[in-house]
Formats: C-alpha cells, structure tokens, sequence
C-alpha cells in the first residue's frame, strides 16, 4: 500500500470549525449529526443510504460548500480509485472548482470567515491530493501553499475544538518529515512553520479519541504513518482494528488491517480478512491476497515453495500506485528471503534490488539494504 498523500493531504480535512464560529451550519449540531451518519455511510460503502442523508443537508443549506465537498467525497469512494477513472475525475474537480465558487458567492472574495477559510482549505486539500496522486508533487505543494495561512490558524484552534487535533497532528508530523522524503520540494519549505514530528503523533492520536467527524481519517492515517514512516507494526494495528470493527464493509480498511495483522504475526486473526479478500476477486485486491498468502506460507506454516508459488502470482497480478504498490514490494521481498535461504545470495540481491524499485515502508528498504 503506499499513500504519497503524505504533506499534501495536510490540507484534507473533514467538517470541522472552531467553537465560536458564527458560520451557521457548523453551529448546527442536529445537521452535522446528520454529516457524520453520512460520512459513516460512505466509509462503508452504504452510498444510498449516505444520499439520502446528505440530501437533508443540501435541503437545508442549498448551495453550501460543505455540499460539494460531501459530493466529491462520495465520489472518490465509490469510484475507488478514481484517478484511473478520467470521466470521474474531471467530475471530481469539478464539484471542488464548484466548491470554491460556493465559497465566494457566500462569504465574498478571500473572505476571512473562519468557515470561508475552512471549506477553501477542503477544496485545495483535495485537489492537492489529486495532483500528488497523479505524481506532480510540486503542483500538489503549490496547492498545499496556497491554503497554508488557513491551516496555520488552525493551528491555533486545536484546544478549542478536537477536530482540529487531527489537521494539527498531521502538519506537525509531514512538514517535518515530507522534506526529508521528498528532496525535491525542500526549496518551498521555507515557506512554512516548523513542525514537531513527536507531538504531530500525539495530537493524531487525541482525534482518534476524541474527533467525531475526524476520528476515522486519523486512523487511517496515523495507521499508515506508523506502517510506512515508523515501522511500529503493533501501534499500527490499534487503529486498523478499530476501522475495520467501525466499517467492516470497506475493503481499504479490511485490507489494510489484514496486513497489519499478518505484519504482527497474529496469522490467525487475519483468516477473516483473508477471506473477504479472496471473495473480492477485481481490482486491485488479488495482489493483496496473494502477497498476504505467501507471507503465511513463509512466516507461519513454514512452506517455502508454496510462499514462493504465492508471491508470483502476486507479481503477475495488476497493483495499484496508491493502494497496492508496496505489496509487489514486499513480494520481491519474500522471494528474496527464500532465494536466500535456498543457497541462491545472487537471486536474494536480484529480488531486493527489484523490492527497492517499489518500496516506500522503511522496514522493507532497510531490509534490502542490509542484505549483502
């Protein structure tokens, strides 16, 4: 799985305000009810039930920003993963271009409105993830920038309201750490506030507890920081379990949370999820239950040549970039491992340097490296 979303997605928050906000539907608490059965539907991929819902809110507030945005969210699920879809994607956009007009025609132009800066701050945080995905990661930062003094006053706002734990946690944490991933946009770095990796993780954490409408994107992505960046996988798997307990319809997190658990050794546990994604034979997913196999064959039952038959299959199988490209990584890690074990140190080196070709989790690039 890899998510190059990383300092980009910094920018994509979910419905969230300060306390004291006068804007007027985020001090409605009866309609942001009705947000965050919305957003639970999607995440599950109840996308009828989630119209129905999102319908009342466009009902009471017609034309509102939170409405596009909402929009576009259904969309990005339900047509996963959308930037391989062009007709989608330029839909998508649209709703967020729609977004921005929205908010103009609301609040004014460059209006100061805490809730005018907050839906900008959605809309560019999305179209910055569509960039980063699509690989122009200096046009992804540009975006980022461009909704930096935003998201700098949220900075400001987290003891005020939990949410903000979440967009707080995630820009301390990547401004940090993008830069040292990503050489190419250090020269744009001096642009922005210094962060605190550390405290970055403990404030993500904070709205996995405590956010209502943040609490799922937190631990998806606090999951993936500490799958990818950390190599910490039993931290990772506290906040996989809850996704996959809060939505067990959403195939992301099943997969996800099946590697977590594969990762931690609990070879058992992982069965159910095991399952669902061998019944989920399209897409992408095959790649995952293949990879996920061989790593059962070679770290439980102790069966080289069935690991190794699994592992292939895996290689042959279509991945995805975003979702899926670091289980062909870890695929040609394995087949490295048994090479290795098999006398074969030359088709070892071969196979890591081919797992270094796709990897983004640390673990697997210093395993690679270490191998002489």
């Amino acid at each position: 799985m890899k998510f190059t979303l990383q300092f980009c997605f910094l920018c994509i928050l979910f419905l969230i305000a300060p306390k004291q906000t006068k804007a007027q539907l985020l001090n409605d608490p009866v309609t942001l009810k009705l947000v965050q059965k919305g957003l639970d539907h999607i995440y599950n991929y109840e996308y009828a039930e989630a119209d129905a819902i999102l319908n009342q809110v466009e009902k009471k507030y017609p034309n509102h920003p939170v409405s596009y945005i909402l929009d576009s969210f259904v969309m990005y699920w339900k047509y996963l993963p959308i930037k391989d879809n062009p007709a989608k994607s330029k839909e998508y956009i649209s709703k967020l271009n729609q977004c921005l007009e929205a908010i103009t025609k609301r609040y004014g132009k460059d209006s100061k409105d805490p809730e005018a800066v907050f839906y900008t701050i959605v809309a560019r945080g999305y179209i910055a993830m569509m960039y980063n995905y699509n690989g122009e990661l200096m046009s992804a930062a540009g975006e980022a920038k461009k909704a930096y003094n935003a998201l700098i006053t949220g900075l400001k706002l987290t003891e005020r309201n939990p949410e903000f734990y979440f967009t707080s946690g995630m820009y301390n944490y990547y401004v940090e750490y993008y830069p040292e991933d990503h050489g190419i946009v250090k020269p744009l770095m001096i642009f922005f506030k210094n962060g605190d990796k550390t405290l970055g993780l403990k404030q993500i954490d904070i709205a996995t507890r405590q956010g209502v409408i943040t609490k799922a994107e937190a631990c998806f992505y606090l999951s993936h920081i500490y799958l990818e960046h950390e190599s910490n996988f039993p931290k990772a798997l506290t906040y996989t379990q809850k996704l996959a307990s809060w939505y067990p319809e959403n195939h992301i997190f099943n997969m996800v949370n099946t590697e977590t658990l594969l990762l931690t050794g609990h070879y058992d546990e992982a069965g159910k999820g095991m399952e669902k994604l061998k019944a989920n034979n399209k897409g992408f997913y095959p790649i995952a239950y293949n990879t996920f196999q061989g790593i059962i064959f070679e770290k439980d039952t102790k069966n080289d040549t069935a690991a190794q038959k699994s592992y292939l299959t895996a290689l042959r199988t279509p991945h995805d970039d975003q979702y899926t490209r670091e289980y062909y990584a870890m695929a040609y890690a394995g087949l490295a491992r048994i090479a290795n074990r098999a006398g074969d140190k030359g088709k070892a080196k071969e196979y890591y340097k081919k797992a270094l070709e796709k990897a983004e989790y640390k673990s697997i690039i210093k395993e690679a490296k270490a191998f002489k």
